[in-house]
């Protein structure tokens, strides 16, 4: 079987928590681009050979590359690249203050991870 290393952001809670955890429990890799790398403390005693968690904010595209390179360090590859952080704005955004405007849409921006990451080498 050959095993495969996962980048996931928003490995925190939720859907990028399940991903991730499933990865593991296939014999797969994971780098988990998180905010709080303590969130995922957990994960890492669990799985110290396979799991390794990285600071990351999805807005600050310019640390994109940063995570690419660690994760090709630390396990040589990267075969699969999920970008799940993400942030919820219920309600119409007129009713909302411009700084929750602002805040989701500066995520929305910063959504394309994998062209801020740059291109992978080949492996």
């Amino acid at each position: 079987m050959t095993t495969k290393t996962w980048i996931i952001t928003g490995v925190s809670q939720g859907f990028g928590r399940e991903l991730a955890l499933s990865a593991l429990r296939s014999g797969d890799a994971v780098v988990a681009a998180v905010r709080r790398p303590e969130s995922v403390a957990d994960i890492a005693s669990e799985h110290p050979d396979r799991f390794s968690a990285v600071m990351f904010d999805v807005r600050d595209t310019a640390a994109a590359p940063g995570v690419v390179e660690y994760a090709l360090e630390r396990f040589g590859r990267i075969d699969v690249l999920v970008n799940n952080a993400g942030r919820g704005m219920v309600g119409a955004s007129y009713r909302k203050n411009l700084a929750e405007v602002c805040v989701w849409a500066d995520l929305a921006r910063s959504a394309d991870f994998a062209d801020a990451a740059g291109p992978v080498r080949p492996f």
